[in-house]
């Protein structure tokens, strides 16, 4: 597939970077304006602006939505991709408060590339991330093929075992089958990789309040992400989860089966829940969102 290549700079200081967002300035600043789809990237007068990550989701260490408090996945493995992003990019020492905004980086910033076909809708740039000599000219349509793929950070995090595979559609399928290669060879590692070895996902995980989200159950994000915003609608500490399969079918998450081929509307298709316990049916590598 044909992505847009851009030359540039990571930046850490004043951000909450974690595992799969990271701020980037081109050396060119104009070459935003290159980015195709129908949404613009966000960026301020320096032409810096935040990466979404592509085909990739580490545990949230910062989210909140609709006024609610701020959660977080269990700290070890969301913080273990957050230094595993920001040591593979060439940051030597990294300081951050307490709420994970940094506040100094050794070196301040470090160069790279990134590949992108498009910004999501909150105009993060989806970007797989490279460092390195460029593998073309920046501001031009290059070929990114499987070789390419195994040198950005995107394929490193998951080989590593330290991301979920979150796919969309407008990742083509030869590089989504590569990346599902890595997270396979690190789920069957001996011993698994990364995360990996805690994961509930498909086991199913306990949610007895939002203290068990954050504390005690690694599951895929976007899932978290639901299960937070579903426990905030009640009372997020005494949970009552029979109406989150209703909750999902109204969120009307749009997405692919690939073992199936079918298109489908709502995460209650591939999430069971009995008493306390939540499960998907499916791994993430099976899925593919559309993109909203």
């Amino acid at each position: 597939m044909t992505m847009l290549l851009i030359k540039g700079s990571y930046h850490l200081i004043g951000s909450r970077a974690d595992g799969d967002t990271v701020h980037f300035k081109p050396d060119k600043k104009e070459e935003w304006d290159l980015v195709p789809g129908p949404h613009k990237v966000e960026r301020n007068t320096s032409g810096k602006a935040k990466l979404r990550l592509d085909a990739i989701d580490t545990l949230e260490t910062h989210y909140a939505r609709n006024g609610n408090p701020e959660v977080h996945q269990p700290w070890l493995h969301g913080r273990a991709a957050r230094d595993e992003l920001t040591n593979w990019l060439g940051f030597t020492a990294v300081e951050r408060t307490e709420d994970e905004t940094v506040t100094a980086a050794t070196p301040p910033t470090r160069p790279g590339w990134i590949l992108t076909r498009g910004a999501a809708r909150d105009k993060r740039c989806i970007a797989l991330v490279g460092k390195g000599t460029p593998p073309g000219t920046s501001g031009t349509q290059i070929h990114v093929d499987e070789a390419m793929l195994r040198t950005t950070f995107n394929h490193h995090v998951l080989a590593e075992g330290l991301a979920y595979p979150t796919y969309y559609t407008s990742l083509f399928p030869d590089l989504r089958n590569e990346l599902t290669a890595a997270v396979r060879q690190a789920k069957e590692a001996v011993p698994k990789k990364g995360l990996w070895k805690d994961d509930d996902t498909l086991d199913g995980a306990t949610v007895t309040g939002i203290d068990s989200l954050q504390d005690d159950v690694v599951i895929l994000p976007k899932l978290f992400r639901r299960l937070v915003d579903y426990l905030y609608l009640g009372d997020p500490d005494h949970p009552d989860l029979t109406g989150f399969p209703a909750f999902l079918d109204q969120a009307a998450d749009q997405f692919w089966i690939i073992s199936t081929g079918h298109p489908t509307t709502g995460l209650d298709v591939v999430v069971e829940v009995m008493d306390s316990k939540v499960r998907m049916t499916h791994p993430p590598e099976d899925l593919v969102f559309v993109e909203s």
